[in-house]
């Protein structure tokens, strides 16, 4: 998985530093082509000569040290980078990644790749559960960095404890497994709703609900990195969609129908997490509602049920549905799935402390036809989307779907 791939190898400063050594000797045997930028303090403990022999490329300590006048060094190596290690990673790389510091040749480089980045953490147990540094790599997590746990152990300042830098076998596994998610779901198109629909009583007002779309890009940026061409019908959202998707737009939830519908043949996979009205008001004031009396009575008819026609008309499409319930979560997910002929249910507990619509973490339950399949306990969404858009993938490569669940 590594042949022929360009790897950044951070090193920072802190004793295990010493780890990058066989490290960067690990990743060159599986035919990366490795360049290490370390820090000041990182060669302190190590010296560049000998990740330059290992690499058997210059090692970069200095931003300002520009060697090849036709590039800008630091550009260019963010440019050319397939995957970014930072191993060990102290404190204060994390705290420069989480607030855009760039202060030297790492910080710099991380700053302007957009390649994605594994950090490995390596420090004093209190440091590593001190608040500000947690709250760090949850920003960098958002953000879509990966780590990878410290083990645990004897530390250098004496403590048994976590904090230990992971073994270069892992770290090089981690890069392996990355790589070879790139390409499980290459050439297949994902269609995928998120966010809430909006149903309008007069130009002004109209009936919602919660949903932020948070979740429902996630998946898309999972399903986007593990290579598919994803399309993305969204209705009201709050949050920011990424790169490198179809957006398309789709205010109620007649809209979003249409929308669907239009894409549905095409698509190999759909996922409908989208929390679609239910109801909308039967008439529309083409002008703003005036106040008239103390009581408003409104009249509300059914809207179409996207998820049951998509379920009428699956063919070979692998169709995901998801149900936000307060309670009897397993019996109502699992009639859900059932009546709409969906391949996977995910359901969650939205009176669950930190499982709402707003926030950006989550915690569900995932069935099939046969009963819970999975239980991903609370995490960020984009791990979730992760989570989800992996299994998917595994049941998809095992056959299932298309008629068999």
């Amino acid at each position: 998985m590594l042949q022929g791939k360009t790897i950044l190898l951070g090193v920072t400063g802190g004793i295990a530093a010493f780890k990058a050594a066989s490290l960067c000797s690990k990743l060159v045997q599986r035919g990366a082509s490795v360049h290490v930028i370390m820090t000041e303090s990182a060669a302190r403990f190590i010296t560049p000569l000998t990740l330059q022999t290992l690499s058997r490329n210059p090692v970069h300590t200095d931003t300002f040290d520009e060697r090849e006048p036709s590039v800008v060094t630091h550009i260019d190596l963010a440019d050319r980078a397939d995957l970014i290690i930072i191993a060990p990673a102290t404190a204060n790389i994390i705290a420069k990644m989480a607030h855009g510091l760039a202060d030297d040749m790492l910080s710099t480089t991380l700053l302007a790749s957009t390649a994605q980045v594994i950090v490995a953490p390596a420090m004093n147990v209190h440091m590593y559960e001190h608040p500000a540094v947690e709250h760090n790599m949850d920003l960098l997590g958002e953000r879509g960095v990966r780590f990878i746990d410290p083990g645990t152990g004897q530390l250098a300042c004496g403590y048994v404890a976590k904090g230990r830098l992971a073994e270069p076998e892992e770290i090089v596994e981690a890069a392996e497994n990355w790589f070879a998610s790139q390409r499980r779901l290459a050439g297949k198109r994902v269609l995928i709703t998120a966010g809430g629909t909006i149903e309008r009583l007069d130009p002004v007002r109209f009936l919602t609900n919660d949903s932020s779309g948070k979740m429902g890009f996630a998946l898309a940026e999972a399903a986007r990195d593990m290579g598919a061409e994803v399309t993305v019908v969204a209705g009201r959202v709050t949050a920011k969609p990424p790169a490198g998707i179809e957006l398309v737009h789709a205010e109620s939830a007649e809209s979003m129908l249409k929308a669907v519908e239009q894409r549905y043949g095409a698509s190999d996979i759909v996922i409908k997490s989208a929390a679609v009205a239910d109801y909308r008001p039967v008439a529309r004031h083409e002008r703003k509602m005036k106040k008239s009396g103390e009581r408003l009575t409104l009249e509300l008819e059914r809207t179409t049920d996207i998820l049951q026609r998509l379920g009428e008309r699956k063919e070979h499409q692998f169709l995901v549905g998801f149900a936000a319930e307060t309670d009897d979560l397993d019996t109502y997910a699992l009639d859900k799935l059932r009546r709409k002929n969906c391949d996977l249910l995910v359901a969650n507990d939205i009176g669950m402390t930190g499982a709402g619509f707003y926030g950006d973490t989550n915690a569900v339950r995932i069935f099939d036809r046969a009963g819970l399949v999975k239980e991903l306990p609370l995490m960020t969404k984009r791990q979730m989307g992760e989570a989800i858009v992996a299994l998917i993938a595994d049941r998809m490569e095992a056959g299932y779907g298309a008629g068999r669940s």
